[in-house]
């Protein structure tokens, strides 16, 4: 593909979503709410999309064919329902912490009523961090993508995709968010099908004879979908506890559960994204067994691009317009998470949201340096967002298990320091320390798939840690709760935040 023309596609697309976030917001009073939480504003279908544009970024076309290349059937499975099962909790457990708390914006203004305000500053930087991974991972992606599809330096779509949605989303906020993911949802969901419908019309029995073959040259590679092996199986378990924990910590979900006019809105929208997400993501890793039954890939991270790398002009420009949908989709949407995560969780209310703005815009640089450097070293990836997922998993159950009023708040941070603990814990048995220590910053096995044995030691552990504690410690004279539970208006409500932005 002409590379000008690449870069052209870019910038029209680059240039309408931001067009849309800019009159979403053009000539409207913003207030503090509005733009953290856009609350009671959204019905099913709205959030619907939101949910799933936000959540389908660009690792949509790395993540799944590079999970099939390495793990065959089970883990892509396990793949499709984990990024399903996020969507269901949330239709579930979210209006349950809507009418706890009726004017909380993230997760972790929840946990600071129901816990305290120091699991609420460490949910809130588990919070950061996995945003802030799954930021540059997007960036990551998106210049490999831009590179494959149209031979573009890194660095230039990486830049502009940081500073278009970072402007469009610092001026509208949540609404601005919420506006272009409908666009972008729309437009992602019909090239995808247009574009996979190409991709099966070929030689259909041909495909499914490499989707069920085995990878003749690289012995790592264990990709055929008829692979169901008990290893495979336990990979795939270990990817859907990883991610549906890591999820949770989205605040980006919790602001749309907020956004939600309704309980009814909320859980009807949720189930609406997980049914378009699960067939989706599982026919993506479906395609990287494609690949795997091929031959060796030597990006294995990028195998769904090898697929196309033949096809026509027009497939190609269709996938780099499909490419930037994608990760502005969920790049402002993490933005406006920070924003919030900041401004609610770290700050305590004392950061207005012109400085809550300026904390995350000052993230950009360094996710764009990471993202740089990860495209150009063929970084994997679903590595980069496993890291992420491990911290989330030591920590997802002491946030959840609040939801039984037994549970002692002195109790919950202990049982998520001890999760990750468990870990470097395992690893020592297992191996020696520097293994337990190296599976922190890399959970996987052999295969390069998702460990279970890791991902289980920081979920369990955290989970019996938090409830034997909360019956071992002494009598809470707060009765396990906050003391703020009984004062949320003062230290939760929007109405604290600062006067209204005016555009």
């Amino acid at each position: 593909m002409n590379i000008l023309l690449g870069y052209l596609l870019m910038l029209i697309t680059l240039g309408g979503f931001g067009y849309i976030g800019y009159r979403s917001a053009k000539g409207k009073e913003v207030s503090s709410d509005d733009f953290l939480a856009a609350r009671g504003s959204q019905d099913w279908l709205k959030i619907g999309l939101s949910l799933f544009a936000s959540g389908m970024g660009i690792w949509l076309l790395f993540g799944p064919s590079e999970v099939g290349y390495y793990g065959g059937f089970w883990d892509v499975t396990g793949y499709a329902i984990s990024s399903a099962t996020p969507f269901l909790l949330l239709a579930f457990i979210g209006p349950m912490i809507r009418r706890k708390l009726p004017d909380g914006v993230t997760l972790a203004d929840y946990v600071r009523m129901r816990i305290g305000r120091p699991m609420q500053i460490y949910v809130g930087i588990i919070s950061i961090l996995y945003m802030f991974t799954f930021l540059f991972a997007e960036f990551t992606a998106v210049g490999k993508a831009m590179a494959i599809l149209a031979g573009m330096t890194p660095l230039i779509p990486i830049i502009f995709v940081a500073l278009v949605t970072a402007a469009y989303t610092a001026y509208g906020g949540l609404p601005a968010s919420l506006q272009t993911d409908r666009w972008q949802a729309w437009l992602a969901l019909w090239l995808i099908i247009v574009l996979l419908l190409f991709i099966f019309a070929g030689d259909f029995a041909s495909m499914m004879e490499s989707a069920k073959a085995y990878n003749p040259d690289d012995a790592w590679s264990i990709g055929s979908i008829s692979h169901i092996s008990k290893a495979s199986f336990l990979s795939g378990l270990a990817i859907i506890i990883a991610i549906t924990a890591a999820e949770m910590f989205s605040q980006g979900n919790w602001q749309r559960a907020y956004a939600s006019e309704d309980d009814a809105a909320l859980k009807k929208g949720a189930l609406f994204a997980a049914a378009l997400v699960l067939p989706l993501v599982f026919i993506m890793g479906v395609l990287g067994t494609v690949v795997a039954g091929q031959g060796a890939a030597s990006d294995p991270s990028s195998a769904f691009f090898l697929l196309i790398a033949d096809a026509n002009v027009l497939i190609i420009a269709s996938f780099v317009v499909l490419g930037i949908a994608l990760v502005c989709s969920s790049a402002d949407t993490l933005q406006n998470a920070i924003v919030a995560s900041i401004s609610r969780d770290l700050a305590d209310g004392r950061l207005d949201l012109k400085q809550a703005r300026m904390a995350s815009m000052a993230l950009i640089p360094i996710a764009v340096g990471l993202a740089v450097w990860g495209a150009t070293n063929a970084t994997s990836v679903f590595a980069i967002f496993l890291f992420a997922d491990l911290l989330a998993t030591a920590t997802v159950l002491p946030v959840l298990l609040p939801l039984w009023d037994k549970i002692d708040s002195r109790a919950s941070l202990a049982g998520a320091i001890s999760g990750l603990l468990a870990v470097i814990v395992y690893g020592t048995i297992t191996e020696d320390i520097m293994a337990g220590i190296g599976y922190i910053f890399s959970p996987t096995n052999e295969w390069k798939l998702a460990n279970l044995n890791v991902f289980l030691s920081a979920l369990l552990v955290s989970g019996f840690v938090t409830i034997a504690l909360s019956f071992v410690l002494p009598s809470d004279p707060t009765g396990g709760l906050s003391e703020q539970q009984d004062q949320p208006s003062v230290e939760l409500s929007v109405e604290a935040a600062p006067e209204p932005i005016k555009e």
